[in-house]
C-alpha cells in the first residue's frame, strides 16, 4: 500500500468518525456505546447532561465509577442491573423499558446490539427524558377523571329529558314556582297536553316509532312558542308548556294543536299525531302550582271527552263535569250491586236469507227512570273495572232469556260483547262455556264481539282465549272495525270470523249512488280472507240496498229494529222481518222469526 493510498484511507476514516460524532451529538437522546466486553467506548454530550456525569469521569476509563454514578440516581437500581445483565447474556436481544429516578424524573431506555457485518461488536444504549410528557399525561388523566366525576354529578342533577332534549319535570316545577313568585299581575299560563291513543302507536309500530313521534312532537311544541317559554316532557306522552307574560296563550294553544295535524313518517310508515290540551291561567282563586296543574289536567280530559285533537281552556263547569263523572261511576257501582243492569236485544238480519239469524245482547242501565246512554256508562264501566261484572250479567241473562229462541233453530245465534278488561282476566272461555252449558245453549250458537283495541298489545293471553273459544265452536266478530289503528292487512293474523263495519262508514251512504271505495274494499277484502261482513248502524233503505248490492252478509241498525228488552223481542223480530221483506221487495211474513 502506497503512502498516497494510506493517506486517502485515513482521510475517509476521519470523515466517517466525524460524521458519526456529528450524528451522536445531533440527537436529543442520550447515547452510550459499550463494547462487547462491557467497556464504555463512546458517549454523546446529551448523555452526560441527562445523567449529570462529568466528562472527566468518563475519560478516566473507570466504568465502574460511571455505573455507580448512574445507579445512585435510580429509584430501583437492582432492576436496572438485572436488565443489563440479561441483555449481555443475550447479545442479539433488543430492549425498551422505563427508568424512574429518585428526583421524580422518568427516562425511556432503548438498547440494541451494535453490529459490524454479522458480528455483534457491542451494544448501543439510548435514553430519552419523558418526564414532562409523563406529567402532562398524568394531568390529562386526572382532568378526564374530574370531568367524568362532574358529568356523573350533572347527570344526577339533570334538568333535561334525555329523549326529547326538553326540560324535565323537575325544571318545569322549579320554573313554575319561580313564575308564581314573580311580580303581581304577571300572566302565568300552563298548557298541559298528552298524545291521543299514543299507546296504540307503540303497540302497532313499535317503541322506536313511538320515540321518534315524541321527539318530533317536542320539536313542534318548541317551534310554536317563544324562546323564553318552558317546554317540558313530564313523562310518557305527557308534555307541558309554561308561558310567563304571554298576551295570548290561547293562540299558542291553537298553534300547538294545528302543528300536530301534519303527519310524520317513521321507517316508511305515516303517523298522524293528535293531542288533547288543557289550558289554565293564574287567577285570584288559582295562585299555586298544584291548583294550576289540576285545572290544566281537568281541561285536558275535557278536551279528550269532547272528541280529542283539540284544546280547551279551564272553565268552572268542567269541575262540575268531573264531579258528574265521579257520580256516574258511583251510581253505576251501586246499580251493579243491586242488580239493576238489564239487557236489551237487537236483531241482525242475514241479507241473503232475508231473516233474523242473530241477536246482539246489549247492556242497559236505567237510572231514575231514564236510560243512561251506553256511550256514557260503558266507558265508566271500563275505567272502574265494573265491565267484568256487567259482561257476566249480560252473558247469563242472554243465554237464559234467549235459550228457547236459540233452541228452535240451530242456525240462530246470540252475540255478546267482551271487553279488553274482561279478556285480561284470562277466564273468558271458562266463563262463557260454563254459562252456555248451564243454560242449555250450544256454544256454536254464541258469537263473541271484541273491538280492535284488544289486539293492540299483542297479548298472547288474549289471542289464546279467542283461539280456545273458536275451538269450542264459538265465533268471534271484530266490532266497530275502521275506528282504530288496525288495517285490513292485519285481519289475516287475527282469530276472527266476522267483520262488523262501524256505523260511521255506513253513514257515508246517503242516496245509495255514492262511490265509496274504502267501504267497498272492506267488504271485498274481508270476503277474500274468508270472513263474513256485518254492517252496523243501518238506518235507511238506501243504505241497506247499497250494502246488500256490494255483498254485505248481515245488516244491523234502527231500520230493522232498535234494541228491545226480552219481553218486546217478538215485536222487534217481526219489525225486522218486515224491514227485510221491504228490502227484498217481498211483503209476505216469515213466521220463523217469531219466538
Amino acid at each position: 500500500m502506497t503512502i498516497s493510498t494510506r493517506s486517502e484511507e485515513d482521510a475517509r476514516l476521519r470523515e466517517a468518525m466525524s460524521l458519526l460524532a456529528a450524528t451522536l451529538e445531533s440527537t436529543a437522546d442520550g447515547i452510550l456505546v459499550v463494547s462487547g466486553d462491557g467497556r464504555i467506548t463512546s458517549v454523546n454530550n446529551q448523555f452526560l447532561a441527562m445523567w449529570g456525569v462529568p466528562r472527566a469521569l468518563v475519560d478516566t476509563g473507570d466504568d465502574e465509577a460511571v455505573m455507580g454514578f448512574v445507579l445512585g440516581q435510580l429509584a430501583d437500581p437492582e432492576a436496572f442491573l438485572a436488565k443489563v445483565t440479561a441483555l449481555y447474556a443475550d447479545p442479539e436481544a433488543e430492549s425498551h423499558d422505563v427508568l424512574s429516578f429518585r428526583d421524580g424524573r422518568t427516562f425511556e431506555r432503548y438498547s440494541r446490539p451494535q453490529k459490524v457485518g454479522d458480528r455483534v461488536a457491542g451494544r448501543v444504549w439510548s435514553f430519552r427524558d419523558v418526564s414532562q410528557a409523563r406529567r402532562d399525561q398524568e394531568r390529562i388523566t386526572q382532568a378526564m377523571a374530574d370531568l367524568a366525576a362532574q358529568a356523573s354529578q350533572l347527570r344526577s342533577l339533570a334538568f333535561n329529558d334525555p329523549l326529547t332534549g326538553l326540560s324535565n319535570r323537575q325544571l318545569f316545577n322549579d320554573q313554575l314556582a319561580h313564575a308564581l313568585a314573580g311580580p303581581c299581575g304577571t300572566a302565568v299560563d300552563v298548557l298541559l297536553l298528552d298524545l291521543d291513543d299514543f299507546k296504540e302507536v307503540n303497540d302497532i309500530h313499535g317503541h322506536h316509532a313511538g320515540d321518534q313521534m315524541l321527539i318530533e312532537v317536542g320539536r313542534r311544541l318548541r317551534a310554536c312558542v317563544r324562546p323564553s317559554d318552558v317546554v317540558a316532557r313530564l313523562g310518557g306522552d305527557e308534555f307541558v308548556v309554561l308561558m310567563v307574560g304571554s298576551l295570548d296563550a290561547d293562540a299558542a294553544a291553537a298553534r300547538i294543536v294545528e302543528s300536530l295535524k301534519e303527519p310524520l313518517w317513521v321507517d316508511g310508515s305515516m303517523l298522524r299525531p293528535s293531542l288533547s290540551l288543557g289550558l289554565a291561567s293564574i287567577s285570584a282563586d288559582a295562585t299555586d302550582a298544584s291548583e294550576l296543574l289540576r285545572r290544566a289536567d281537568i281541561a285536558m280530559y275535557a278536551a279528550k271527552a269532547a272528541g280529542k285533537n283539540r284544546y280547551l281552556r279551564f272553565q268552572p263547569e268542567m269541575m262540575t263535569a268531573l264531579l258528574e263523572r265521579a257520580d256516574l261511576e258511583a251510581g253505576l257501582r251501586a246499580a251493579v250491586e243491586r242488580g239493576e243492569i238489564t239487557v236489551h236485544y237487537q236483531p241482525i238480519v242475514a241479507a241473503r236469507l232475508g231473516r233474523v239469524v242473530k241477536v246482539e245482547a246489549l247492556a242497559r242501565w236505567e237510572r231514575n227512570g231514564v236510560l243512561v246512554p251506553p256511550q256514557h256508562f260503558i266507558p265508566a264501566a271500563e275505567r272502574s273495572g265494573l265491565v267484568v261484572e256487567i259482561g257476566t250479567e249480560v252473558l247469563l241473562r242472554g243465554c237464559t232469556e234467549l235459550q228457547p229462541w236459540l233452541a228452535a233453530d240451530p242456525a240462530r245465534s246470540l252475540a255478546v260483547n267482551v271487553s279488553g278488561v274482561q279478556l285480561q282476566q284470562g277466564n273468558v272461555p271458562e266463563l262463557l262455556l260454563s254459562t252456555a252449558a248451564a243454560c242449555g245453549v250450544d256454544p256454536r250458537q254464541l258469537v263473541v264481539e271484541v273491538t280492535e283495541s284488544v289486539f293492540f298489545d299483542d297479548d298472547c293471553q288474549v289471542h289464546r282465549q279467542l283461539v280456545e273459544l273458536r275451538g269450542a265452536g264459538v265465533r268471534v266478530a271484530l266490532d266497530d272495525f275502521g275506528t282504530g289503528y288496525s288495517s285490513l292487512g292485519r285481519l289475516q293474523d287475527l282469530p276472527v270470523d266476522t267483520l262488523k263495519i262501524d256505523k260511521s262508514f255506513v253513514q257515508m251512504i246517503r242516496t245509495g249512488t255514492e262511490h265509496l271505495p274504502i267501504l267497498n274494499c272492506m267488504i271485498s277484502m274481508a270476503h277474500g280472507l274468508g270472513l263474513t261482513v256485518t254492517a252496523e248502524g243501518v238506518e235507511t233503505l238506501q243504505q241497506a240496498r247499497y250494502l246488500v248490492e256490494r255483498g254485505c252478509d248481515s245488516l244491523q241498525g234502527y231500520m230493522l229494529s232498535t234494541p228491545q228488552p226480552a219481553a218486546n223481542l217478538p215485536a222487534a223480530l217481526a219489525l225486522a222481518e218486515a224491514a227485510a221483506a221491504a228490502l227484498r221487495g217481498d211483503t209476505a211474513p216469515r213466521r220463523s222469526l217469531l219466538l
